[in-house]
């Protein structure tokens, strides 16, 4: 658990592992596996010491992305071959050592050999008090020189017939290799990390949860104790789980975890060999793959380990604020990425502003200009009102047909700036009830241009319809079937504001939804029914006298109009955002222009430079009237 911990530490993901070829070797390694597994640790190669994995081993070692050895088990006669034969490599490693490898390695082999520089041990944190002099008196009068581990390995290197050549290669003087120097003066590091500090925790953990039983069946028995005790002492593995870490600073801490396992501190030494002194150390790096920066992610690779993998970023719309983070975290919809994708920024609100956006002024100014201009149309129309040309074709008409125009100028206001609910619902009926409004009045002067020539035969009977009622009837009717579309969309299913999160990335779009489709279209659908009357209407009458005839004006203006609303539809499905009420805005100032251009401009153009004209259409204008 210890060496895990080390690892995650240090981010060593990708690590090599050597074991003894021995039941201690194989037990350490399933122990240490089984948490590397769980802190995300990969092994980039597992070998035994045998002696036809030499070349295996070697190989592996030559890997410059696995810097990092583990020791597992005790010291084995074959590592001491690989040393002495391949030290060249193992230098460039750096090591982790198993207390089970420092506390059975020779002298020659042990935390001094340079080929540890840079290692890592790991031990029991501090000897216990006094057994160290407990072991030391009593190997002295058992007259026991030397730990038993010791002797095991140099039977096996004599076994071999290599042990001169294993102490020799190591400087170690036999003679003394036997001596009291193995002795007690010397058991400091096999006491601080080998068997024998594990033996005295079992026992230790034992008698003091026994202590802890006793007290308790003394407590509930008295004199009967031992009735008690036979009573509780299958209750012993409780009273082991219940160990709390010991109080005394002098005794190591010593107790268990909700999974039964015996937690205590260790003791990590850094092994470093310098000539000059102690110098900064620089960490070395094991993995399998570098480490993914913030805004990417974790994309397994199609290997068995999961420390192998390539790095990705994030997809649209997500981020990863850490490294080697495993999946990306998706922003909020009112959110998206920035350039990094390591941080969500609240999305950029879009909408025509009057503050940020050009279009907003050079719409107004239009609009403006427009609104000016018609009304300064209008003014003319009222001074001249008793001229012919004026009076001709019905002025109270072309009165309302310029207040239309002015109201549709106006209602471009309504599509700037950020969209509201109320606005919405104003934006989109306004301006079909205006447009109406206008073409109605254009129809209406149509149809009096078609009777009154009509009535210029002896006895027609289109004589009686030239009354100042038909044309208002015929606006009346026909702009009132738009209000009944209109006031049934409000009541319905009304236009509303809407924040559209997905049509652009790291944009939220401010728009007006039209709520029902159906009488959106309508409502559109029947302001270009009555455009296309008067366009077919007016072109049959083209041909009557210019002086008496402004129905060639209307089939220009109605052609006009009819063709920037078709266009327009396609235009507005089409769009998103921004550019969708930017065609809205420009099919109704077009619109408006064309009516304006087709068919006041003319009229005013004639009033204001060929008076002539005016005064000798008096006499048709009085009859038209």
């Amino acid at each position: 658990m210890a060496i895990a911990e080390l690892l995650e530490h240090f981010g060593w993901t990708w690590v090599g592992i050597i074991v003894s070829d021995n039941e201690t070797g194989e037990n350490e390694l399933q122990i240490l596996t089984k948490y590397m597994r769980e802190c995300g640790i990969c092994a980039a190669f597992t070998e035994k010491l045998r002696e036809e994995n030499y070349n295996r081993i070697v190989q592996a070692l030559k890997n410059p992305q696995v810097p990092i050895i583990i020791m597992c088990g005790p010291f084995s006669v074959h590592m001491a071959r690989l040393i002495q034969e391949y030290e060249f490599i193992f230098s460039d490693h750096s090591f982790i050592l198993s207390p089970s490898w420092i506390s059975t390695a020779p002298k020659g082999l042990n935390e001094g050999h340079l080929i540890y520089n840079g290692s890592l041990t790991v031990k029991f944190s501090s000897p216990f008090p006094g057994l160290e002099n407990f072991v030391k008196i009593f190997w002295n009068y058992a007259d026991l020189h030397i730990n038993p581990s010791y002797w095991k390995l140099i039977d096996d290197l004599d076994k071999r017939d290599d042990l001169d050549l294993f102490i020799s290669y190591y400087d170690i003087n036999k003679e003394s290799y036997y001596t009291l120097n193995n002795t007690a003066d010397n058991l400091r590091e096999v006491l601080s990390s080998g068997v024998i500090p594990r033996l005295y925790s079992a026992v230790e953990v034992l008698a003091k949860a026994l202590h802890e039983m006793f007290l308790f069946i003394k407590d509930e028995y008295g004199e009967n104790s031992i009735t008690g005790f036979l009573h509780y002492r299958r209750k012993l593995q409780r009273y082991i789980q219940m160990m709390e870490s010991s109080p005394d600073p002098m005794r190591p801490s010593y107790y268990f975890n909700e999974q039964g396992e015996a937690i205590r501190p260790y003791t990590i030494i850094n092994l470093l060999h310098t000539k000059d002194g102690l110098h900064e150390v620089e960490i070395p790096v094991s993995r399998c793959s570098d480490q993914c920066s913030p805004g990417s992610r974790k994309k397994t690779r199609e290997t068995i380990h999961a420390c192998c993998y390539d790095c990705v970023p994030c997809a649209e719309g997500e981020i990863s604020n850490i490294t080697d983070a495993e999946n990306c975290i998706k922003c909020q919809s009112d959110e998206w990425p920035n350039e990094k994708r390591d941080r969500c920024l609240p999305k950029v609100l879009e909408f025509i502003s009057y503050q940020n956006d050009t279009m907003a002024s050079v719409f107004s100014s239009v609009s403006v200009f427009g609104c000016l201009l018609t009304g300064f149309i209008f003014g003319i129309f009222i001074f001249y009102r008793d001229t012919p040309i004026v009076k001709a074709n019905n002025r109270n008409l072309s009165y309302l047909l310029l207040v239309s125009i002015i109201l549709s100028f106006l209602s471009v206001f309504l599509f700037l700036g950020c969209p509201k609910n109320v606005t919405c619902r104003l934006r989109e009926t306004s301006f079909g009830i205006f447009f109406s409004v206008a073409v109605s009045s254009l129809l209406a002067k149509t149809v009096m241009v078609c009777v009154a020539f009509k009535s210029t035969k002896p006895g027609s009977p289109w004589r009686k319809w030239l009354n100042v009622k038909l044309p208002y009837t015929i606006v009346l009717l026909c702009s009132s079937m738009q209000v009944v579309i209109c006031i049934i969309w409000l009541s319905i299913s009304p236009p509303f504001q809407d924040l559209d999160t997905q049509s652009y990335p790291g944009k939220i779009i401010i728009q007006c939804n039209e709520g029902s489709d159906i009488c959106f279209y309508s409502m559109l659908g029947y302001m270009g029914l009555l455009a296309a009357v008067s366009f077919v209407l007016a072109f049959m009458v083209r041909t009557l006298p210019d002086s008496f005839n402004e129905a060639k004006y209307i089939t220009f203006s109605m052609l006009l109009f009819c063709s920037v609303w078709i266009s327009m539809i396609p235009a507005y499905l089409s769009t998103r955002g921004k550019s969708m009420v930017v065609v809205e805005i420009f099919a109704v100032m077009v619109s408006n222009a064309g009516l304006l251009g087709c068919v006041f401009l003319p009229k005013c153009f004639i009033i204001l430079f060929k008076s002539e004209k005016n005064r000798r259409t008096d006499l048709l204008g009085k009859r038209q009237e």
